[in-house]
């Protein structure tokens, strides 16, 4: 399987996200995991996926001329898209609020983009899931904000916590893709690497 094919590089995952960890521990992967500090910065004019393959490259970027010749970079970036703008991660209690309020009994999409960065070439690779979340009453949504404190989310819910079972009526694409991470496209690019 591709554990072995990738024996001879070194996958290095740059995400200090718990999910996207345990997906590669899930997909059966040796990795190591190195962290930088980056300012996702990104300009205003950039829309959906454009957001997020922008911020996954320049995560990556940040490692130039740091990688060796058998190492394989991965770096992603997940902004959940809706009324035509991105929610990032809340900053507060109120904002979790407005962005749950807002996408209730709607469609909103996901997009995560995952930027593949070796020593002489970079790739990027991008998906994007809709789903569509029940008439939420203001008391589920602060009742989810207070016990599950979304604040590390982009959109602010985790659609693998109770919210997600309790709000999500559909979902169009990779689940996992809403968590962090489009598994099974990281898998195949990784498989097309070695």
């Amino acid at each position: 399987m591709l554990k072995d094919k990738l024996k001879k590089y070194t996958l290095i995952l740059a995400s200090g996200s718990p999910r996207r960890q345990q997906f590669f521990k899930d997909l059966d992967l040796d990795f190591e995991i190195r962290l930088k500090d980056i300012e996702e910065i990104y300009p205003p004019e950039l829309k959906a996926v454009e957001i997020t393959d922008f911020l996954a490259q320049l995560k990556a970027d940040a490692f130039d001329g740091e990688l060796k010749e058998n190492e394989i970079l991965v770096t992603s970036d997940t902004i959940v898209w809706h009324q035509n703008k991105a929610l990032g991660k809340p900053k507060s209690a109120e904002d979790a609020f407005a962005m749950i309020k807002s996408m209730s009994n709607a469609t909103h999409e996901v997009f995560t983009s995952v930027c593949f960065k070796t020593n002489t070439s970079s790739t990027l690779v991008n998906d994007v899931t809709k789903v569509t979340f029940k008439d939420l009453s203001d008391e589920a949504i602060l009742y989810y904000i207070e016990n599950y404190k979304p604040y590390d989310k982009a959109g602010a819910y985790g659609i693998q916590e109770w919210f997600g079972f309790m709000a999500v009526t559909k979902v169009e694409g990779s689940y996992t893709n809403v968590m962090g991470l489009p598994t099974a496209k990281v898998y195949e690019y990784l498989s097309t690497l070695v």
